[in-house]
């Protein structure tokens, strides 16, 4: 059983495979924090836990005279705010009379078989996997009458636990739910570094990693997206952990609104975590018998760095986060108009572009930016998704027939959350804009946001989107969502339920796409916020793959796609080889080093075919042969970082292994040259150490442990920006 309870020693025990982790109801009544990491077998992890007299740390009422029995240094499994525990509290509300605490206590648990499910939320889901169980707790508070159930689903097989709670109000009074993590996770030991994905947009998610002290770190968003800024998912690790060695603990939250990760070192050397939805602006209204439902977070732990972290998560949302619908179906191959004619396109253009994509070998035509409305640039036409018949004549049935009478897909770029102020959406229902009374609004990008926490709102976009699919063939839809959250304010809520709004927007946004993914199952969405805005779990839940970045700058990319690897499958990192000078960058850049980097994802392209030279051309037709050669490496395969220090030159190195490992694909690529370098130098991972490779277009055979432990030298790297790729095949 992947779940048990001790009755005994009053203890939890969840496992996986290869982890445990330990819950204890202490002598208090409350749920201590116990252990999480390596398997252990049947012991007692409490052994551990040692009590002092802390000065300046309380002790709860009924056990005064023990100094050494304190809230504030007990590994907590759920902490709460107001009752002598001073660190980062996971729960804080107020009750009607204005009081802050809470004293949560164990009330009654059960273990059933399978994982819960959350409604309207994202979650993982349940595959055909076997030792999936789920955890239920119940805590309550016997003076307020708030009941809190943790929720803990067990993934044994892939050596994920999730976890999620429900407040409820039992109170029948009312009550101000002020912040709901769900997670909070206490270290006692082997904990001394904390890794966050902070970034900008157009540099999303590079790894930043720090020594703890004794502080309180906060990584977040307060967007209204999960942002560019700082990514949902950070890990906690040992001193010595790196890529293939030591431990690491990672917490990823399945949510695409702002978000709060906080992590604290305290006076003895613990760490918490609390992670969960951001709680700056936040305050949910319970009345009697409400329950408040917190988005899921998705744990796993490995001894074997960073790359054993990896392959948990990748295998998670692979597998049991995306769609099952996409799991196995090859993506396909896609030419995007944008950077091909931004704004300036006509039914005749588009056309001749699909043709142009057609033999180049691409699968699917993409209709970005400006076919609907009075769409001529970004200071009109959102919110009126009807197509613009002065620039495509016949309109997009037509436009749709035509190309795919070529054998090409066609697919559509849409922003349903936003508005322009000149657009008739606008004009008819400014009300449907958050929008503070009062006051001029922030505006970006030319473009207000709507209240997606409405019905009539949401109502209207799934109207016009269902109208889009019912009467032209469309495979798929790049879903943008261009401006950060500001004036929070609906016009639709009272004034003491604004505090709900910001939540209530993503649970409006998920229940949107949740309609058109049951409406239209076949239909791809690709997930996109100013490119990497909003690359979370929670949006990959509907839409399995996300544009990773704006920016198509392969040497930038490099770097991006790096550390969106650390938590996120390439098979849900939409990646495009673009035009060179780079339109973001000015950067100029071989063809070779694009089709590399952008076929280390979900394949495309976007730039336009009519300025490429005959010899471009064949080059890129011989990518995409390459792509599908090696499709199942790239989206099935287990993922490695390779990094050695090669003096002078500064390469990045990556291989995808398959999951019987008798096959692999390795990348390397030099984002900077120097003149007389050593050979760039790495050693391979994952291979079987008995088996013997054979490296095509070479005449090197060698054991996977010869590759793994030796390793293989490149001939020295020259010139702009060059790249490599191995194919190795088991003989």
């Amino acid at each position: 059983m992947s779940i048990r309870f001790i009755e005994k020693e009053q203890r939890f025990v969840l496992e996986t495979v290869h982890t445990s982790y330990q819950i204890k109801i202490d002598r208090t009544g409350c749920l201590q924090h116990v252990y999480y990491g390596r398997k252990v077998g049947s012991t007692d992890m409490n052994y551990l836990y040692r009590t002092a007299d802390r000065g300046f740390s309380g002790n709860p009422y009924e056990f005064q005279e023990d100094r050494g029995c304190s809230f504030d240094v007990m590994p907590q499994e759920y902490s709460t705010f107001g009752v002598g525990d001073y660190r980062i509290a996971a729960l804080r509300c107020q009750g009607e009379d204005g009081s802050l605490s809470t004293d949560l206590r164990f009330d009654s648990f059960q273990i059933t078989e399978g994982k819960y499910m959350l409604n309207g939320l994202p979650y993982v889901r349940e595959g055909d996997e076997k030792g999936i169980q789920t955890l239920e707790i119940k805590l309550k508070d016997a003076v307020t009458d708030i009941a809190v159930t943790l929720l803990y689903g067990i993934f044994e097989d892939q050596d994920v636990i999730t976890r999620s709670a429900s407040i409820c109000n039992q109170s029948g009074k009312t009550i101000r739910l002020m912040k709901a993590a769900s997670v909070c996770l206490d270290f006692s030991f082997g904990v001394s570094d904390l890794i966050s994905f902070a970034g900008r947009h157009c540099m999303e998610r590079q790894p930043f990693r720090q020594k703890l002290g004794q502080n309180i770190v906060t990584v977040g968003s307060k967007r209204g997206m999960s942002s560019h800024h700082n990514n949902p998912f950070v890990i906690l690790c040992a001193e010595n952990t790196d890529e293939d060695n030591g431990d690491a603990w990672g917490v990823m939250l399945m949510y695409s609104g702002s978000h709060k990760e906080e992590i604290e070192k305290d006076q003895t050397g613990n760490v918490r975590l609390v992670a969960g939805i951001q709680d700056e602006g936040f305050c949910q209204i319970l009345e009697a018998e409400d329950c408040f439902q917190t988005p899921e977070a998705i744990l796993s732990f490995s001894p074997f760095g960073f790359n054993g972290l990896s392959a948990h998560f990748h295998r998670i949302i692979r597998e049991n986060v995306c769609d099952p619908a996409f799991r196995k179906k090859r993506r396909p191959i896609l030419l995007n108009s944008w950077e091909a004619s931004y704004f300036d396109f006509d039914e005749k253009s588009i056309y001749h572009l699909a043709v142009q994509a057609k033999e180049l070998g691409a699968e699917m035509l993409v209709l970005d930016d400006g076919w609907f409305g009075n769409r001529n640039d970004d200071h009109s036409g959102l919110g009126d998704w009807f197509v613009n018949e002065k620039k495509l004549k016949g309109g997009l049935t037509r436009l749709s027939e035509k190309i795919h009478e070529l054998g090409l897909q066609f697919g559509l770029w849409v922003e349903p959350e936003m508005v322009n102020e000149n657009s008739c959406l606008y004009q008819a229902h400014p009300d449907w804009a958050l929008s503070d009374p009062g006051r001029r609004p922030n505006v970006a990008r030319n473009q207000l946001v709507l209240d997606m926490s409405r019905q009539d709102v949401r109502d209207y976009l799934f109207a016009c989107i269902d109208q889009l699919l019912r009467e032209s063939r469309i495979e798929y839809l790049k879903w943008d969502f261009n401006r950060s959250l500001a004036n929070v304010y609906s016009q639709k809520l009272s004034p003491e339920r604004q505090g709900e709004v910001m939540h209530r927007f993503v649970l409006g946004v998920y229940s949107l796409l949740s309609r058109i993914r049951k409406a239209y199952p076949d239909v791809l969405i690709e997930g996109c916020a100013g490119g990497g805005g909003r690359f979370d779990a929670g949006m990959l839940f509907y839409s399995p793959q996300i544009w990773c970045s704006d920016n198509t700058d392969p040497i930038a990319r490099l770097r991006i796609q790096e550390g969106t690897s650390y938590g996120y499958p390439a098979c849900t990192m939409s990646s495009h080889v673009s035009a060179s000078p780079n339109h973001q960058t000015g950067r100029s850049t071989p063809l070779s080093i694009r089709g590399i980097v952008a076929s280390s994802g979900i394949l495309g392209y976007e730039l336009d075919p009519a300025k490429l030279s005959e010899k471009e051309k064949e080059e890129i037709r011989g990518q995409i042969a390459s792509y599908k050669k090696y499709y199942h490496l790239i989206q099935e395969g287990t993922y490695y970082r390779l990094k050695e220090k090669n003096s002078g030159t500064e390469i990045v190195c990556w291989a995808f292994v398959s999951p019987q490992k008798d096959e692999a694909l390795v990348n390397i690529a030099a984002a900077g040259i120097a003149a007389n370098t050593p050979f760039p130098h790495i050693r391979l991972k994952g291979l079987r150490e008995d088996a013997v490779y054979r490296i095509e277009n070479t005449e090197v055979c060698a054991t996977g442990a010869a590759l793994m432990f030796g390793g293989y030298s490149f001939d020295i790297l020259s010139g702009d920006y060059p790249c490599s790729q191995l194919h190795l095949v088991m003989i």
